[in-house]
């Protein structure tokens, strides 16, 4: 981290932005004492997310893949973060792997947020993963990104139960609710 007083949050997105939502009025409630969001960054033109972070004065980018590689796409996202002194990456919903170049650029100062107790149910679905799977307990976890699929350095977790009649979308929703807070709990925790 930088010995700045205020820390610069970048947030990347590709939906509906709710986790930046969470972590942008964190910020604000100084939830998360001496930061900003500096940029909220999608992958996808039409994500709701966008929307929410105007709405909060935060600047946002588009910066989409088109028919580049996925080296050639986090460039251009490692030159946005790093033309404004980006201090912290937040994954909040974003959809896409990042490459090692991104990683080692900001290597200890990624983190992502993850719908289950990793290591358990890693990748798309977790929701569904614990479901199937026959499990008591869920959660979410927040961790350091690495080269690894949601497997870097867990920071914090918090449980949530499964409940016999729980489907997909009741445990979602009920995980959510505890994402946004952790979240926040994190990134403070990260930053002090």
């Amino acid at each position: 981290m930088s010995d700045r007083a205020t820390k610069r949050i970048a947030i990347l997105i590709s939906g509906r932005g709710s986790n930046m939502v969470a972590l942008a009025d964190a910020v604000r409630d100084a939830v998360i004492p001496n930061a900003e969001v500096t940029i909220v960054i999608s992958d996808q033109h039409e994500a709701a997310g966008l929307e929410k972070a105007r709405e909060r004065g935060i600047e946002t980018l588009v910066i989409e893949r088109g028919h580049r590689t996925r080296e050639q796409h986090d460039r251009e996202i490692i030159s946005a973060l790093q033309t404004r002194r980006i201090d912290l990456v937040c994954l909040a919903g974003y959809m896409r792997v990042l490459s090692a170049e991104f990683i080692n650029a900001y290597r200890g100062r990624i983190l992502n947020i993850h719908p289950s107790l990793l290591p358990a149910f890693p990748g798309l679905h977790a929701q569904q993963q614990a479901l199937e799977h026959g499990a008591k307990l869920s959660g979410c976890t927040v961790h350091f990104v690495d080269e690894t699929l949601d497997g870097g350095p867990i920071i914090v977790q918090r449980e949530v139960a499964v409940l016999d009649d729980d489907t997909v979308d009741s445990l979602s929703a009920r995980i959510l609710v505890e994402e946004h807070k952790l979240y926040a709990e994190a990134v403070a925790k990260v930053l002090t």
